[in-house]
């Protein structure tokens, strides 16, 4: 595993960092089972392992409390604040309540003393940035946490931030973690290029586009579904993989021609679609998210292929750069468009 540095933080990381939001209820029920995987990442040579209170609501963050109990040393531990944690409205959020609160909370179940990186989960257009940095900024100099950062921040908001930290003297987001896939690529028109500017480090989530690109997903097979729409039984989600929105047909046009891509490049489009994430200078690490082990051992050797420019001119040519086939897959979408009070009231 040739490791990485996150961001200008010093901290090596590994190239494939383990996502745990499968572990729990929405996915891998069997506490034992997820922790042999993620024992097997760790030995695989995996140092980054990424997870969030709203996963399984906790539970995720208890297995992989168990997991290293003995290992805690050995891992960069990510964690997310911000989803619902529950009914109460002020069990969300990024205000400095809830945020003093939810690190607490995933500390014990995690059953560590810090989380070496807190990631405000998605904005809050309810709370001040200034109000979420210095809240942040007081669990890093009490120890808890040792560096924050953002997930799926739109560029305005990355730069906000970094624009808060610098006049208010609190701690800068040094990592974003945003979609990023061959089918969602809408980050590097402006995302990335922000990230690099401000030396962030960036982890990518959904690099298989949500199972789009298993290999399971093409034109010419029968009966299409995802386990998640099983286990995460949100409108949301159900809508990510109806066939009937003409986007989604789209997106399973593109994913069977770069299936087909991958096949005449003889590699899996699994390894494909992580090596491409991989790629981009702008990358530190894609989060996997596997259930099973055989999932994990179907993306390990991803870290190690190396895709060559004629190869990435085909992708270029099925998905061209900048490009989400689905706009709905962004994983974010400008509030003053969600909320017509937003641009109807003065």
């Amino acid at each position: 595993m040739r490791y990485r540095t996150l961001g200008s933080t010093g901290v090596k990381v590994s190239p494939l960092c383990l996502g745990t939001m499968m572990f729990g209820a929405w996915g891998n029920a069997d506490h034992d089972d997820a922790v042999r995987v993620v024992h097997a990442a760790l030995d695989a040579g995996v140092n980054f392992v990424d997870t969030a209170d709203v996963y399984s609501a906790g539970e995720s963050e208890r297995i992989v409390g168990k997991a290293l109990a003995k290992r805690r040393d050995d891992v960069v531990l990510a964690s997310k604040v911000n989803s619902p944690m529950g009914a109460d409205p002020n069990r969300r959020g990024s205000s400095r309540r809830w945020i003093v609160r939810a690190c607490e909370d995933s500390l014990r179940r995690l059953g560590t003393d810090h989380l070496d990186l807190y990631q405000v989960h998605r904005p809050d257009p309810d709370t001040a940035i200034d109000e979420t940095l210095g809240a942040l900024t007081d669990l890093v100099r009490q120890g808890k946490v040792r560096y924050v950062g953002s997930s799926t921040f739109s560029p305005s908001a990355i730069v906000e931030a970094q624009w808060s930290a610098q006049r208010r003297g609190h701690e800068r987001f040094v990592t974003e973690q945003p979609p990023y896939s061959l089918l969602v690529r809408g980050i590097e028109a402006e995302v990335l290029p922000t990230c690099e500017r401000h030396r962030m480090g960036v982890l990518t989530w959904s690099p298989l586009a949500g199972g789009w690109l298993s290999g399971q997903w093409r034109r010419d097979r029968d009966g299409l579904s995802s386990r998640r729409t099983i286990h995460m039984p949100h409108a949301a989600t159900h809508a990510h993989y109806d066939l009937g929105i003409p986007a989604n047909q789209a997106k399973l046009d593109a994913a069977t021609a770069l299936a087909q891509l991958a096949d005449d490049a003889g590699v899996p489009l699994v390894h494909l679609a992580l090596a491409f994430v991989l790629r981009h200078p702008a990358v530190t690490a894609a989060v996997i998210g596997p259930r099973t082990m055989a999932h994990l051992t179907g993306q390990l050797g991803a870290a190690d292929l190396e895709l060559e420019d004629d190869l990435l001119d085909r992708i270029d040519e099925i998905v061209p750069p900048g490009t989400t086939v689905n706009p709905d897959d962004a994983g974010y979408l400008s509030v003053p468009l969600v909320r017509a009070n937003n641009r109807r009231n003065r």
